[in-house]
């Protein structure tokens, strides 16, 4: 045996055997896992595109009134919940008028409490 191939033997050797074979809880994302969870995982794929949400009576000077179940009803779903500043774009202190004019247009009988 000559002395190169007794050197590389002897490299492999030294090295640690968990980098050769690692189990797959320990693997990196950049291996491959971006493709399963559809591409948007920490592996730096690209972000999906969205249009920043801006609050509605903010922009257009728009007042909150129990009085208009019509408007209100924007910002209810179908059974009676009242949806998160996250769907409908509110900013805070908005998002806490219109609840409090649901609140109080269900307690009048303007918007019902839940669907059946």
């Amino acid at each position: 045996m000559s002395e190169e191939t007794r050197d590389q033997r002897s490299e492999q050797n030294s090295r640690p055997q968990y980098t050769q074979n690692r189990p797959a809880a320990n693997r990196d994302s950049r291996d491959g896992d971006d493709r399963r969870r559809g591409g948007f995982g920490g592996g730096g794929g690209r972000r999906p595109m969205f249009r920043k949400k801006v609050c509605r009576f903010c922009t257009q000077n728009l007042q909150v009134d129990y009085k208009e179940p019509d408007s209100l009803r924007r910002f209810v779903t179908e059974r009676g919940k009242i949806l998160p500043r996250r769907i409908t774009g509110t900013c805070a202190k908005h998002q806490r008028m219109v609840s409090k004019e649901i609140k109080r247009a269900r307690v009048l009988a303007y918007l019902p409490f839940e669907k059946k």
